[in-house]
């Protein structure tokens, strides 16, 4: 049944790369209409699956769909149509001796896979990506979300069919793992796919594919709060980068802190307390925060509870006697997603960004911007943490893949 599936959507994906961007752009903005008409519909269907979690599960919050949300959702995708296309960009071009004209130009893969877990927007948010860079969608959704992918992908459908485009073009597979197992072996159906989830199912995808995969990391996220870091600074950054969303992949899990600004960690977590946010602090780091910060809230870090991605109200605190040994701590336990620095010398920052390995490095802000739409993309399909091919915020540029055309006047090689 899942391989005539994959047949529908390939053979619809050869369609979808004639479609014009202007009906591409019509379509997306009837979704983004349709998203804010039916919200009714899909705010129950998303409480039939909140029903069924425990608000206390992390993955809660990742699930949960508001109107503020599903605004948010709809203003992404009229983003996206507003956006130049990806395809048809000349990325070399040039004319050989002989007379051959080459040009190297941006094309859609034709078809791209995602696997998701407790992540409704993300339907939409694939939705929007593919349709515009000509590829067609197979999503494959956790079971968590069911009802509100199920619902996502009706209005969907409902659009396509209004403009008489093929449905065929995004299709839901069913929230079984099942599904995920035939889908990571549809060679020759699915020309990628992309994770996007915990760090346990990205390893399964990686390790049982046999399509071509873009690795979407779990988010280990650090901030260094150096010798010469602004406090009052630090403290906002700090507080916004760990409990703004703290299920999403760049929440942060760590904070460094060097040990000449010890005496000024309790200011530095002040505001982490109003979210009653538990610290597993090293002894010194522990020394310094007791009697300033809950004893309930406050615990004795172990080797355990760094490398840890919380996607809770939950942080670690590392203090180090250099920055040398901050950026060591990163490579140890990072997960190559974002990083920052909290410090006024130049220099230092500079000298941070270099040698930090990750996809993002900030300098004096939190990494809560690693998010394609806040770095001017319109809308994400992942965070990509590995380095062949697309690395950090996923877009419309980064779902393309190129080919050479080739014009000549009956040239022959000797």
């Amino acid at each position: 049944m899942l391989e005539e599936i994959f047949r529908k959507v390939k053979t619809a994906s050869y369609e979808l790369a004639l479609l014009d961007d202007e009906t591409k752009n019509s379509i997306l903005n009837d979704v983004a209409d349709a998203i804010i008409g039916y919200a009714d519909e899909l705010l129950k269907a998303n409480q039939l699956d909140l029903d069924r979690m425990e608000k206390s599960n992390p993955l809660y919050d990742r699930l949960q769909l508001t109107p503020q949300r599903l605004e948010g959702i709809a203003s992404d995708m009229r983003n996206v149509s507003r956006l130049p296309s990806p395809l048809g960009r000349v990325m070399c071009h040039r004319v050989l001796d002989n007379g051959l004209d080459l040009k190297k130009v941006s094309v859609p893969f034709g078809v791209i896979g995602v696997i998701y877990e407790a992540r409704p927007n993300v339907t939409f948010d694939v939705f929007s990506l593919c349709l515009k860079s000509g590829n067609a969608s197979v999503l494959k959704g956790g079971k968590d979300a069911d009802n509100s992918n199920k619902a996502a992908m009706d209005i969907i459908k409902s659009v396509l069919n209004a403009h008489h485009i093929n449905p065929d073009i995004s299709m839901l597979l069913p929230a079984t793992h099942e599904a995920t197992a035939e889908m990571l072996k549809a060679r020759g159906f699915i020309d990628i796919c992309i994770p996007r989830g915990g760090k346990r199912l990205i390893e399964f995808v990686r390790d049982n594919a046999r399509i071509p995969v873009i690795e979407t990391g779990a988010g280990v996220v650090h901030t260094y709060f150096d010798r010469y870091g602004n406090l009052s600074l630090g403290a906002i950054v700090i507080n916004n980068a760990k409990t703004r969303r703290v299920s999403v992949c760049n929440a942060l899990d760590c904070l460094i802190v060097h040990a000449s600004r010890l005496a000024d960690l309790p200011e530095l977590c002040a505001l982490l307390e109003k979210s009653h946010v538990a610290l597993y602090a090293d002894t010194r780091a522990k020394e310094a925060l007791q009697g300033h910060y809950p004893t309930s809230l406050l615990f004795q870090a172990t080797d355990d509870s760094f490398g840890t991605e919380y996607m809770d109200y939950a942080m670690t605190i590392r203090t180090v006697d250099s920055m040398q040994e901050a950026v060591e701590h990163i490579r140890q336990y990072g997960s190559g997603h974002s990083e920052s620095i909290i410090t006024d010398d130049d220099a230092r920052a500079e000298e941070f960004q270099k040698k930090v390995d990750a996809s993002c490095v900030y300098v004096n802000a939190p990494t809560s911007f690693t998010d394609g739409a806040q770095f001017g993309m319109g809308a994400e399909i992942g965070i990509s943490t590995q380095k062949l091919g697309p690395r950090g915020p996923m877009a419309l540029e980064e779902m393309t893949t190129y080919k050479w055309m080739i014009k000549g006047q009956g040239q022959i090689r000797p």
